[in-house]
């Protein structure tokens, strides 16, 4: 007789009948999965107990099913059916319904980063290096644009521009001025000391070579006059010049007859004539040379008059009011003033002629 022993535990706790080697083992079907315990069933007395509180130091795993617990380990609730689990942020649901709702609370996969790109960062500590792409950034920031450097050369264009012509316009009416007074001053200076040492000029003078001394009174001019009108040889250099070479060659002071013709500067190179329109009739203009003073007096003006009109230094010039032969002088600048478009003429006629050796005349005592 084969009897039943406990040979080995089966896989869950149990016996399993003896079988004998070498047999064919029967058929059992399918394996069935162990039994599990009953949910136990709540009570009124289960669901109005305490739940008591947990250990301070350590929370210890529920045996699911007990006293005012869930199975998934929550509370219950009052009707008996476990109370909802707790949040944890995820959405229930597929892939579908979390899309849906990640769009709805803030506009896609890429919002968050989206939002961190525009939000304004926080200001950087001083102290911290730069990174590189800070640094990188920074340079661009420094560099500046092409339409930066076109308005930086441009701008520095004009200033250079302006400062060549503030230094230009103050050679013009101020340092030519102070030379031409400078150069005026030493030739003036050096033909009277020729005069006081009895050195005697012949009747025929060379270009830009002096003879002879002008005297304005009023305008308190006094200024060296030399033979031609040249402007680099005469004029520049603040003396007065006289026309003497054809085809405008006039008198000298000391002829019979004739019209004793001068130029010279209104403005810059000394400006010996700049003031010449405010003469009026009668005012006295001296020539002064080594052996005679000649004294003339104002008579008429002519205020415009074009360069061509060359007939203001005739013997008789028209529109003097001269009729007739005399002893006469012209004086000739520009107009208007810091031009040479046109020119000023004032006339005047030969008043007194006193040697030197008598003493100088009233008109440049009084």
């Amino acid at each position: 007789m084969t009897a039943l022993r406990p040979e080995r535990e089966d896989l869950y706790g149990g016996e399993r009948p003896y079988e004998p080697s070498g047999g064919a083992r029967p058929y059992r079907g399918r394996r069935q999965d162990p039994p599990t315990a009953p949910m136990p069933r709540l009570t009124e007395e289960a669901l109005t107990a305490p739940v008591p509180p947990g250990d301070d130091e350590t929370m210890a795993l529920r045996i699911p099913g007990a006293a005012g617990q869930s199975p998934h380990g929550g509370p219950l609730r009052a009707s008996g059916a476990p109370a909802a689990p707790p949040a944890t942020g995820v959405t229930p649901g597929g892939r579908a319904a979390r899309r849906k709702a990640a769009k709805r609370r803030g506009g896609g996969r890429h919002s968050g980063a989206a939002r961190e790109a525009v939000a304004p960062s926080a200001p950087r500590d001083p102290q911290r290096p730069l990174t590189r792409v800070e640094a990188r950034r920074q340079a661009r920031l420094r560099k500046p644009s092409p339409a930066t450097l076109a308005s930086r050369a441009i701008g520095e264009v004009f200033i250079t521009t302006g400062l060549l012509m503030l230094l230009f316009v103050t050679y013009q009416l101020w340092w030519t001025n102070v030379r031409a007074h400078a150069q005026a001053g030493s030739e003036a200076h050096q033909l009277q000391n020729d005069w006081a040492s009895g050195k005697r000029n012949p009747g025929v003078f060379e270009p830009g070579q002096g003879f002879a001394i002008l005297h304005i009174p009023k305008l308190d001019v006094v200024a060296p006059i030399a033979e031609g009108v040249s402007n680099k040889k005469v004029l520049d250099k603040g003396m007065v010049g006289h026309y003497g070479e054809a085809p405008l060659k006039t008198a000298m002071p000391g002829a019979r007859t004739g019209n004793f013709g001068l130029a010279a500067h209104r403005n810059t190179h000394g400006e010996p004539f700049r003031y010449i329109n405010t003469l009026k009739a009668g005012d006295a203009v001296v020539v002064e040379t080594q052996d005679t003073y000649f004294v003339y007096k104002v008579t008429s003006t002519l205020p415009v008059t074009p360069p061509s009109n060359t007939s203001v230094l005739d013997p008789v010039p028209p529109g003097s009011g001269f009729t007739e032969p005399g002893r006469y002088i012209t004086l000739t600048t520009c107009t208007p003033e810091f031009t040479s478009k046109y020119r000023l003429i004032v006339w005047g006629k030969m008043v007194q002629e006193r040697p030197r050796s008598k003493g100088k005349p009233d008109a440049l005592i009084e």
